[in-house]
C-alpha cells in the first residue's frame, strides 16, 4: 500500500499533467476563428489538389520555401509563410 506522502506525490503529478494539457496549443484549444481559417487553406489546397495556386499565398510553406531556394533567399529556412511570401516578392 503506497504511503501518504507517495499518494500526496501522485495527486500533484496527475494535477501538473492536467494543468500541462490545458496549457497546450493543439488545434482544439485554439480561438474559433483561427480554426475556421486554417480549415479554409486547408479546403483551398485540396480544391488544387495539392497544386500551387497562381498568388503566393495559395501555396504551401514548403513550395514557398523551394521557390526562395531558387532565389538564393538567405535565412529562409527560419522564416514563416508570410515572411516567405514577403522575401520572394521583394526579390523580384
Amino acid at each position: 500500500m503506497a504511503g501518504e506522502k507517495q499518494v500526496r506525490a501522485a495527486r500533484e503529478n496527475v494535477k501538473r499533467a492536467q494543468r500541462a494539457a490545458r496549457r497546450k496549443r493543439t488545434i482544439a484549444h485554439l480561438p474559433e476563428q483561427t480554426r475556421h481559417d486554417l480549415v479554409r487553406e486547408a479546403q483551398k489546397g485540396r480544391r488544387r489538389d495539392g497544386d500551387p495556386g497562381h498568388a503566393l499565398e495559395d501555396r504551401a510553406r514548403a513550395q514557398l520555401y523551394e521557390l526562395a531556394k531558387q532565389q538564393n533567399i538567405r535565412g529562409r529556412s527560419k522564416m514563416g509563410k508570410s515572411q516567405l511570401i514577403a522575401a520572394i516578392r521583394a526579390s523580384r
